[in-house]
């Protein structure tokens, strides 16, 4: 049984499965960390709040977004089929 909406997730989840995607971990904040990809000839870089309680849906939209990681909402659905939460 596969995720066919977002459920609600923590900073510390989505650090996880970014990991999983191939982001790497950067430099650690006051409140969260950078990730970084390289991407051919550029280096990808988004910033996640490293919390334990649950993202906001803006915040998400945000780091999902084609600025950040370019992901988007199947990409991520597709993160979490695969490797779960």
């Amino acid at each position: 049984m596969g995720y066919t909406s977002l459920p609600a997730i923590t900073g510390r989840q989505l650090i996880k499965l970014l990991k999983k995607d191939g982001w790497l971990i950067g430099r650690k904040a006051n409140h969260g960390r950078t990730l970084y990809k390289d991407c051919g000839d550029r280096k990808i870089v988004t910033f996640v709040p490293e919390k334990s309680s649950i993202l906001p849906d803006i915040t998400l939209s945000q780091i999902l977004g084609i600025k950040q990681t370019g992901l988007g909402k199947k990409g991520l659905l597709d993160l979490l089929n695969t490797y779960g939460l």
